[in-house]
C-alpha cells in the first residue's frame, strides 16, 4: 500500500471463485494502470471473465486496505477513499422501480459522491433499457468520469457495447481491453485472458449454443443477425406472403446428401422401407 495513485496488481486471482472452481485451473490477470489511464472499458462475451475481473481488482484493494494478504503475486496499490459498484440489479418492486430505474439511481450516487481517489467498478451500464439509450448513457458516463475535474476516478467499466471502444481515440485517459477468445471449427473458447484491445464480436449466439437452445433456434439467430448486420441494424423484413419455416436439417447433414442422390423413381416399396429404417437407425438410435 502506497500513497500514490497508482494501481498495479500483477497476475491477480478472484479468492472466491477461485476456490470454487473444481477441476480446473483458475486463470489470472494482470490490472496496470498506466499513468494518465483513468477509465478501462473491457468488452467481451458472458461467460468470458469481465465480472470476475472487475470484481476482483474491487477484493484486492479492499483487502490491502484491511492489512490482508490479497490473492496476487505482487501488488501495488494507492490509498482509495471508497470504492463504488453499480453491478447487476434486482427489481424494487415494493418501492415501484425497475431494474433500470435502479441501476440508474446507483450510477447517479456513484457520479455525485466519487471522487478522483476512489475506485470504480462499474458493470453493464445502461444494459437495461433500449440498445441506443444505453449505448448513450453509458458514452456519457464514461465522459463525465474521464472529464469532470473533481471525479476522474479509476474505474473498470465492462460493457457489451463495442461502440464504447471508439472512446479510447477521443479521450486520452481511456483504455480498451477485451477477453481474449480461441475460434476453432466454429466453436468458442473462453480463454478468460484480458488482452489490450476492443472485442470485435460479442458471441452471445456462442453463449446459447454452449447453454443449450435447440439448434433450429441458434441456426436462426445466427441468420438473423447476418441479415441485421448487412441492413446496419434494421428490422429484419418478412414477406408475410411466403412465410419461412425454420430449415429442418442443416445443409451439410448427411442424410439430406443422401436424399439428394437417391433415385426414387427407382426404389421398390421394400427397399424404401428398408432404407428408412436403415437412417432411422443410423440418425437416431445412435444419438
Amino acid at each position: 500500500m502506497i500513497e500514490e495513485d497508482v494501481l498495479e496488481i500483477y497476475e491477480g486471482r478472484h479468492p472466491v471463485v477461485e476456490q470454487m472452481l473444481s477441476g480446473e485451473r483458475f486463470v489470472p490477470n494482470d490490472v496496470i494502470f498506466e499513468p494518465g489511464e483513468r477509465v478501462r472499458i473491457i468488452t467481451g462475451p458472458n461467460m468470458a471473465g469481465k465480472s470476475t475481473l472487475i470484481r476482483q481488482v474491487a477484493l484486492i484493494v479492499l483487502m490491502a486496505q484491511i492489512g490482508s494478504f490479497v490473492p496476487a503475486d505482487s501488488a501495488r496499490i494507492g490509498l482509495v477513499d471508497r470504492i463504488f459498484t453499480r453491478i447487476g440489479a434486482q427489481d424494487e418492486i415494493h418501492a415501484g422501480q425497475s431494474t433500470f430505474m435502479v441501476e440508474m439511481v446507483e450510477t447517479a450516487n456513484i457520479l455525485h459522491h466519487a471522487t478522483p481517489r476512489s475506485l470504480l467498478i462499474l458493470d453493464e451500464i445502461g444494459r437495461g433499457t433500449s440498445t441506443y439509450d444505453g449505448v448513450s448513457i453509458a458514452w456519457a458516463v464514461v465522459e463525465y468520469i474521464h472529464n469532470h475535474p473533481h471525479l476522474r476516478a479509476k474505474t473498470l467499466f465492462a460493457t457489451h457495447y463495442h461502440e464504447l471502444t471508439q472512446l479510447a481515440d477521443l479521450l486520452p485517459g481511456v483504455r480498451n481491453y477485451n477477453v481474449a477468445v480461441s475460434e476453432s471449427d466454429g466453436r468458442v473458447v473462453f480463454l478468460h485472458k484480458i488482452v489490450p484491445g476492443g472485442a470485435d464480436r460479442s458471441y452471445g449466439i456462442h453463449v446459447g449454443q454452449l447453454a443449450g437452445l435447440p439448434g433450429p433456434v441458434v441456426q436462426r439467430a445466427d441468420e438473423i443477425l447476418r441479415q441485421l448486420e448487412a441492413s446496419s441494424g434494421k428490422a429484419v423484413k418478412l414477406n408475410p406472403a411466403s412465410p419461412r419455416q425454420l430449415a429442418l436439417f442443416p445443409e451439410t447433414n448427411p442424410l439430406v446428401d443422401e436424399l439428394k442422390s437417391l433415385d426414387v423413381n427407382t426404389l421398390s416399396p421394400i427397399e424404401a422401407l428398408n432404407k428408412l429404417y436403415e437412417w432411422r437407425r443410423r440418425y437416431l438410435e445412435e444419438e
